[in-house]
């Protein structure tokens, strides 16, 4: 694929399918940052951000996509992919 192919798929994405399906980006992003915000000042005395923090962060994102979007399978079924990935690392 072509920069330019991948700027123009990239402009529908953020332009009219993600807006249509979440919502406005900033509106979106406020509350994945809230999220974010709350987890972060949770954990913050354990030092570095670690895997296992990233893939929940990553699970929050979905859930915030969730409160603003459409109810669509997919983000769940990532949700729980995350949290597997997060689950995992977590009991190495």
């Amino acid at each position: 694929m072509k920069r330019a192919e991948i700027l123009q798929t990239a402009s529908g994405y953020v332009t009219k399918d993600r807006e249509s399906q979440y919502g406005s980006p900033e509106d979106n992003f406020k509350i994945i940052a809230e999220l974010w915000d709350i987890y972060l000042k949770g954990c913050a005395e354990d030092g570095p951000i670690t895997a296992e923090d990233v893939a929940i962060m990553m699970a929050l994102l979905k859930i915030g996509r969730i409160a603003s979007g459409q109810k669509k399978s997919d983000n769940y079924i990532d949700l729980a992919g995350y949290a597997a990935c997060a689950g995992e690392i977590a009991t190495k």
